[in-house]
C-alpha cells in the first residue's frame, strides 16, 4: 500500500489514472480483466464444480456483453458463492476521494462531498484505497427491506450535526446500493423483495441514476447489479415484478452436478473431513459414492418435493456426520483408525431428513423412514456397480442354510473379522471395492459389511435389528413380506449370481 498514491496530483501522475479513467466503468473493467485471464488461461472459478460446461460460459458472455445477470436455481446450486468470485474480475486497488461514503472516483466526484473536497484541495484531495473484496456488497431480500435501505433517506440528525438545511445533499444517508458505487451489488433471493421496492431499481437499471425520498439528487452510479432467485419461489413466496426482468440483462439457469463424479469432488471439497484427534481417518470410495447417491436418488423421489430441490448440503453434511460417527466409534473402542462403514449412514438420518420438503406420499411415510429407504437404496446402486457379474452365490447360500450374521454398531473391526470369516466367500468378495487383504481390520470389515448390506437392499438376504443378517426365506416364509415390501419378480435378482 505504500507505493500507492495519496493524493490526488500523485493519482493523475501515476500509472493508475487510466485504470480511473471516468470513461472505464466497472463492466469494461470486469471485461478487460476477464479477457486477460481467458487469454492468460486462467481457471475463472475455481473451485465450482460442474458448470464449466454449462453455467460458466453464460457467465462469461453476460460480462462481456456488459449485463447485469439473474442466477436461477434451487437451493445448495453455489449461486451466491459464484456471484462473489466475480470480485476476482474487479481490479485488486481501487482509489476513492478519502472520507466519501460513496467512494467518489477522485477524476470525477459524483457527491457533493467528493467535489467540494477535489474544489477546495485540489491536487492535495487525500485519496484511500480499497480493496477488491471490499467492492462487493450483498444483501439478502426480505420482505421488510424498505427503500431507505436500498437507496436511501434524509437524515435529519445529520442536518442538524452539520448545520445543513433539509434540502441539502449532504444530509443524505445513502443506502446499501450508492455504497456500492464502482463496484458489484448482489441481491439473493430476489423474489422475497417487496414489488415496489423493486420498483425502486428500474432507475439505477436502466438509466444510472437514482433518487431519495423525491429530492431530485442525480447519482449516476457505476454498479454492477447481479440477482440469485429460486425460480419455484416466484409464486410461494414472491415474484420477480416484470419490468425489472425485462431490465435483467441475462438470465443464466443453475444446476445440480449431472454426474456422481462431480457431486464427490463438490462433498469431498466442502466437507469438513480433516479432523485432529490422533486418530487415522480413511473414507472408502463406496462409502463416498453411497452418500453421493443418496442425494441423488432423493432428487429423483416422488416423494419429495422436486420444486424446493435437495440441496448439495444434504451429502456434504451426511459426509460429516457419518465420519463422525466413525470418530465416536473408534475412539469408544480405542481404535487408531476410523474408517467410516455402511452403519454410519443410518446414524447421520438426523443431517438427512431437515434438508428434504416431502410431499404427501413421503409426509403419510415419515422423513426418516423415507431417508431409511434411500439409504438401503443407494447402497444397492453402488453395489451393482461393483458387484454387476461377480458370483456371490456362495455368500447367499451360507444364509440360506440356517446362517446368520448380527454385528453391532460398537462391535470392534478385529470381532467383525472374526464373526464374518464363516459366511463363505465374504471376506473373498471385497476385492471387487478394491479392498484386499492387505487392507486395515478396520477397511475390509466395512467392506465386507458393505457387501453383506448391498446383498440386503437386493433382497437376496434380510436383516432386523435382533438376529441380524439372515436367510430371505427365513425372514419371509413364504414370500409375503417380499411380495409387500418389495413387487419386484424374484428373477430380476438373478443378475447378482
Amino acid at each position: 500500500m505504500n507505493q500507492l498514491p495519496a493524493t490526488l496530483g500523485e493519482l493523475k501522475q501515476s500509472e493508475w489514472v487510466r485504470r480511473c479513467s471516468p470513461d472505464r466503468s466497472v463492466k469494461d473493467e470486469m471485461r478487460e480483466n476477464l479477457i486477460a485471464k481467458i487469454r492468460a488461461g486462467e481457471k475463472l472459478f475455481p473451485g465450482v464444480v460442474g458448470y464449466e460446461d454449462t453455467v460458466v460460459p453464460q457467465v462469461v458472455n453476460a460480462v462481456l456483453a456488459k449485463h447485469n445477470f439473474i442466477l436461477l436455481g434451487t437451493r445448495g446450486q453455489a449461486k451466491t458463492r459464484l456471484i462473489r468470485m466475480l470480485t476476482t474480475l474487479l481490479d485488486e486497488w481501487m482509489p476513492y476521494v478519502a472520507g466519501s461514503e460513496i467512494r467518489d472516483n477522485p477524476l470525477a466526484p459524483l457527491s457533493l462531498f467528493g467535489k467540494e473536497q477535489v474544489a477546495a484541495l485540489g491536487e492535495a484531495t487525500p485519496v484511500a484505497w480499497m480493496h477488491r473484496e471490499e467492492r462487493y456488497v450483498e444483501k439478502l431480500a426480505t420482505p421488510d427491506v424498505t427503500i431507505a435501505d436500498m437507496i436511501g433517506d434524509i437524515d435529519p440528525i445529520k442536518a442538524a450535526k452539520l448545520g445543513r438545511e433539509m434540502g441539502s445533499e449532504l444530509t443524505v444517508h445513502y443506502g446499501l446500493l450508492p455504497r456500492a458505487n464502482r463496484g458489484i451489488f448482489a441481491i439473493n433471493e430476489l423474489p422475497d423483495l417487496a414489488g415496489k421496492i423493486q420498483v425502486g431499481l428500474f432507475n439505477i437499471m436502466q438509466e444510472g441514476d437514482i433518487q431519495i425520498k423525491g429530492y431530485p439528487v442525480r447519482l449516476p452510479l457505476d454498479v454492477v447489479l447481479l440477482f440469485t432467485a429460486n425460480p419455484e419461489d416466484y409464486t410461494a413466496r414472491g415474484k420477480i415484478i416484470t419490468p425489472l426482468k425485462d431490465r435483467i440483462g441475462s438470465e443464466i439457469r443453475t444446476h445440480y452436478p449431472h454426474t456422481m463424479e462431480q457431486g464427490m469432488e463438490i462433498t469431498a471439497q466442502e466437507a469438513w473431513t480433516r479432523r485432529q484427534g490422533g486418530l487415522a481417518l480413511t473414507v472408502p470410495r463406496f462409502i463416498r459414492e453411497t452418500v453421493e447417491a443418496v442425494a441423488f436418488l432423493a432428487r429423483e423421489d416422488k416423494r419429495i418435493d422436486k420444486r424446493s430441490g435437495v440441496s448439495q448440503r444434504l451429502p456434504i453434511s451426511v459426509m460429516e456426520s457419518v465420519i463422525s460417527n466413525a470418530e465416536r466409534r473408534a475412539l469408544v473402542g480405542m481404535e487408531v483408525e476410523a474408517v467410516p462403514r455402511v452403519v454410519d449412514l443410518y446414524a447421520a438420518l438426523p443431517s438427512m431428513t431437515g434438508k428434504m420438503e416431502l410431499e404427501y406420499e413421503g409426509e403419510l411415510k415419515g422423513g426418516e423412514a423415507v431417508a431409511r429407504e434411500l439409504i438401503k437404496a443407494a447402497v444397492g446402486r453402488v453395489f451393482t456397480h461393483y458387484f454387476d457379474g461377480v458370483n456371490v452365490g456362495m455368500i447367499v447360500k451360507y444364509f440360506e442354510r440356517g446362517g446368520a450374521l448380527k454385528v453391532d454398531e460398537g462391535t470392534s473391526p478385529a470381532d467383525m473379522l472374526l464373526a464374518m470369516m464363516p459366511v463363505e466367500g465374504l471376506m473373498e468378495k471385497t476385492a471387487a471395492l478394491g479392498i484386499g487383504v492387505g487392507e486395515s481390520d478396520a477397511m475390509r470389515a466395512a467392506a465386507a459389511e458393505f457387501v453383506l448390506e448391498g446383498l440386503y437392499a437386493h433382497r437376496r438376504i434380510s436383516r432386523s435389528e435382533e438376529l441380524g443378517f439372515m436367510g430371505e426365506e427365513r425372514r419371509t416364509g413364504r414370500g409375503e413380506a417380499e411380495t409387500e415390501e418389495n413387487p419386484q419378480p424374484r428373477k430380476k435378482r438373478q443378475q447378482f449370481n
